[in-house]
């Protein structure tokens, strides 16, 4: 079993997830006040169809869910994530969901 862990690496505004202290992927993100703005992701292709990005985005909308952010997912990975954890909807403002197609359904 692969040893891995996802870290916020705050100097370069981002989320990481590392497979034996390699990174193998993240989650870019812009913090303001108290929004964070996830604006990007990328898995490394060597580490694809592991569940790392899942176990990546669900540990960063923990995080911004302890911290009290408001979560902007401008990222299509992060927005479709959301969608299929309806659970994590509260964390984009309700003014909001719309414009990333985000509906209570």
């Amino acid at each position: 079993m692969t040893v891995s862990e996802v870290r916020d690496a705050t100097e370069r505004s981002r989320f990481e997830v590392l497979v034996e202290g390699v990174v193998a992927g993240f989650a870019e993100y812009e913090l303001r006040g108290h929004t964070i703005a996830f604006t990007h992701t990328e898995m490394d292709q060597a580490y694809s169809g592991r569940g790392l990005a899942s176990r990546l985005i669900k540990a960063a909308l923990e995080s911004a869910r302890e911290r009290d952010l408001r979560v902007l997912p401008f990222c299509p990975f992060v927005r479709s994530w959301i969608e299929k954890h309806p659970d994590f909807l509260d964390l984009v403002p309700e003014t909001s969901r719309s414009r990333f197609g985000l509906l209570a359904g």
